[in-house]
């Protein structure tokens, strides 16, 4: 913990509006995946080409996320967060008119755009915040986003499988809602600044050789693919799955898929705060590798069973998340902006291309074979073993 973090107080306040505002984010950027079975059938997509919308998506993220937050480091911009999410509010409006597949695929691009702006300068703000409760920051941020995620399968069985994919430009006023919320945000963040450089205290990060850092960083890069192909894939095409191996119907699979991602959710608040007191690394270390036997049964099970289990594997896996992200920024806490970047970046990008190849696959052996051999990615979180301990 930094001097400077400990020095004020926790604003309770900014990191639920932050949170509620990822809420809104995430909840926007879910409509894309959602609308999957109705862009499947409608414009006659492959598997394939959904996980191409899911990559341009998240590769705008991917490539961005680590320059813009490194951007937010050097000259902080106390209106970025308002202006990403005007972005986003453009994406669902073309969304919503899109006429084609290249349509959809410029639509998904503008949705990450906004999402890449947004997440390591809402990162930054929630750590700002945080008085020194790092771990409580980031993931009340996270389950915002998650909260959001889990309720676009909700979304989409009440609002655009009934309406079709015109009714999603009404999402738009949720993101103006967000704006609104960002602004007020932004006046905190231009407040806290002044504060902090009237009273600077140095950052000083743990004394690591360079080959020791980036080392750790790929070890993160791996535990990041393992965690976030095996979410992506499960966002992507959990409904596909249940459909194909139980027989049920669209409605009845969002549900369950809206029960996974709620679990999801839950996790992601448990880890923060968890991490705070038993240290990041030992968070990380249980939620991938506790959540391995558990993923690997799942695909082999009746119904009732694979919907216990999903709801045990998001639970615990996701727990991971938010530790992850801290302990990222406490190596180099110098560039936390340029951190939360990466790891936000790498992780949707890495999920968005997992998902994209996995779902070419699944044109070839089927999606319930698909889903049998994703539960091995998670035997990488046995790397945790060689990260360095900090806390």
């Amino acid at each position: 913990m930094t001097q400077r973090t400990a020095a004020l107080p926790t604003s309770y306040s900014v990191i639920i509006a932050v949170s509620s505002t990822h809420l809104i984010n995430d909840l926007i950027q879910f409509l894309l995946p959602a609308l999957y079975p109705v862009l499947k059938t409608q414009y006659a997509l492959s598997y394939f080409q959904l996980g191409l919308l899911t990559l341009a998506q998240q590769i705008t993220a991917c490539i961005l996320q680590p320059v813009l937050g490194l951007y937010g480091d050097l000259r902080p911009k106390p209106y970025s967060l308002a202006v990403s999410l005007s972005i986003v509010a453009i994406g669902v409006i073309m969304l919503a008119t899109a006429g084609s597949f290249t349509g959809l695929l410029l639509a998904s691009a503008a949705l990450g755009l906004g999402s890449a702006l947004f997440h390591p300068e809402a990162s930054r703000v929630c750590r700002m915040a945080s008085g020194g409760r790092l771990g409580f920051a980031q993931s009340s941020f996270q389950v915002g986003g998650n909260l959001g995620t889990a309720f676009g399968p909700l979304a989409a069985a009440l609002i655009i499988l009934p309406l079709g994919q015109f009714s999603t430009i009404w999402f738009s006023l949720l993101a103006v809602v967000g704006v609104i919320l960002l602004l007020w945000v932004a006046r905190w963040f231009t407040h806290h600044m002044r504060t902090v450089q009237a009273s600077a205290a140095p950052i000083i990060g743990p004394n690591l050789p360079r080959k020791r850092l980036i080392l750790a960083f790929a070890v993160l890069g791996a535990l990041l693919l393992s965690k976030f192909v095996y979410i992506e894939t499960f966002k992507a095409y959990y409904i596909f799955f249940l459909i194909e191996k139980f027989g049920i119907g669209i409605p009845h699979a969002q549900g369950l898929l809206f029960v996974f991602l709620a679990a999801v959710a839950v996790g992601t608040f448990m880890g923060g705060p968890v991490g705070d007191r038993i240290g990041r690394k030992k968070v990380i270390w249980v939620s991938i590798v506790g959540a391995l036997p558990f993923a690997l049964v799942l695909p082999h099970t009746p119904l009732w069973a694979a919907v216990a289990l999903s709801i045990i594997v998001g639970l615990v896996l996701s727990s991971a998340f938010s530790a992850i992200v801290v302990y990222a920024q406490e190596l180099m806490p110098q560039k936390v902006g340029m951190v939360a970047g990466f790891v936000f970046g790498f992780a949707f990008g890495i999920g968005a291309l997992g998902a994209a190849a996995l779902g070419a696959l699944a044109d070839i052996i089927g999606m319930q074979q698909v889903f049998v051999y994703l539960s091995f990615l998670l035997c990488l979180g046995f790397l945790t073993v060689t990260l360095p301990d900090l806390d």
